[in-house]
């Protein structure tokens, strides 16, 4: 099932599924597998070339390469942008701290560097954003089987993926959209309840 807020088609499972990162069991895995990096808008794209040269020395060697030879971004095969991979595995803005993948660009941000965060689309996993050229926006929960830890934890914690997601929906839509949302998933639960 889906529903509509001011032209945003905007699936079920988000209000439904429960949902807390967990890395000290997945190890940021959403960073490392599948077969392209994190989606971009064009904006983030302008950034990413501004912030490299700050963040560069806080990147792996392989990374830099990646970057190097890449771009800070890159076409995707929808036409769209996204980060460059390094040798078709992680994306290049990956760190390791020990097995566990970290954002480069967050780290810096949180060091006070960039007052950039990190790609909305990655502050927004598990939640994936798709705009249409008619200006509606499609709102869904991707679930992925790495991300089981994540969905125990949010179980146990009672958190579902809207509530995980407040900052970066709030990032991506504003502060009005994330109050209808959360109204919306109060209504539906007393509607289950019924």
């Amino acid at each position: 099932m889906a529903f509509e807020i001011n032209k945003k088609i905007i699936a079920s499972t988000i209000l439904e599924e429960a949902f807390h990162c967990d890395l000290s069991k997945c190890h940021g895995a959403c960073c490392v597998a599948g077969d392209a990096g994190a989606p971009l808008e064009l904006e983030e794209t302008k950034i990413l070339e501004e912030i490299y040269p700050v963040i560069k020395d806080g990147l792996r060697p392989e990374g830099i390469k990646a970057i190097e030879e890449q771009g800070t971004w890159i076409p995707d095969a929808q036409d769209d942008y996204a980060t460059p991979l390094v040798e078709g595995k992680e994306c290049a803005y990956v760190v390791f701290d020990g097995k566990t993948a970290l954002c480069c660009i967050e780290k810096a941000y949180r060091a006070g560097k960039i007052n950039f965060p990190k790609p909305v689309s990655c502050h927004l996993y598990p939640i994936r954003v798709r705009k249409y050229r008619s200006g509606w926006y499609a709102v869904n929960y991707d679930e992925w089987d790495i991300c089981a830890p994540a969905c125990e934890l949010g179980k146990s914690m009672k958190i579902k993926v809207y509530e995980f997601a407040k900052d970066a929906l709030v990032r991506k839509f504003g502060k009005e959209f994330y109050k209808e949302l959360k109204d919306v998933a109060e209504a539906w639960e007393k509607k289950k309840g019924t």
